[in-house]
């Protein structure tokens, strides 16, 4: 599983997989810090 960092609209930095683009929207597990899933836009 490759992954690479990404600062993300906190200015937290988490690892997310390699196919994740700028702009796109993804759940993190606010516990832990981790990329869990990349989600659709909710304001869509």
């Amino acid at each position: 599983n490759v992954q690479k960092p990404a600062t993300i609209s906190t200015g937290a930095t988490i690892n997310v997989p390699l196919f994740i683009n700028e702009g796109d929207w993804v759940r993190v597990d606010t516990r832990t810090g981790e990329y869990q899933e990349r989600v659709k836009n909710p304001n869509a």
